[in-house]
């Protein structure tokens, strides 16, 4: 595990940023995009920030490939969120399009139904006593906010069999 390191202001300006980069880094993986938007904002120059992520992608400490496998994989599994919203995060965080694609490939649309199908069986339990077209809407709001697709979310009401006036 990579442990703080003290900044030495007297130090030329690339071992400066290459410590503003390690030390941001002891927190979580970072993105290029992220690393270098840290650095520009910690007041590194332009041409000194390049080099520094440069030196660390060499290094193996940054690599956008896998960072965008391990977002995806733990922001579906443990947030439950649909490839779409997942995208746009990356996306947010500067990962290029590829290792988006790349990292998205990994979840499959049956993978993506069972994620949503869970949660809107969790949702759908505690609103046994509630009218079908407001558990209808509430699992189409949850669902819906975590980015699933209208054919997914309706292919989950169906399979929870909430009946309405509405959907005949």
């Amino acid at each position: 595990m990579l442990e703080y390191v003290k900044v030495d202001q007297e130090a030329d300006p690339y071992s400066i940023a290459h410590t503003i980069a390690l030390n941001a880094l002891v927190a979580r993986a970072k993105s290029k995009g992220e690393l270098l938007a840290h650095l520009k904002k910690r007041g590194v120059e332009d041409d000194v920030a390049q080099a520094t992520i440069f030196r660390l992608q060499e290094k193996g400490l940054i690599n956008d490939s896998e960072f965008a496998k391990a977002w995806t994989q733990s922001r579906h599994t443990s947030k439950k969120l649909s490839k779409r919203i997942i995208a746009g995060e990356l996306r947010t965080r500067g990962v290029d399009q590829q290792s988006i694609d790349d990292a998205l490939d990994e979840i499959d649309d049956e993978s993506e139904y069972r994620t949503a199908f869970s949660l809107a069986m969790r949702k759908y339990s505690t609103m046994s006593r509630l009218e079908p077209e407001v558990q209808i809407r509430r699992v189409q709001s949850l669902l819906q906010r975590k980015g699933f697709s209208f054919s997914t979310i309706s292919r989950v009401i169906r399979e929870l069999g909430i009946k309405s006036d509405e959907l005949r």
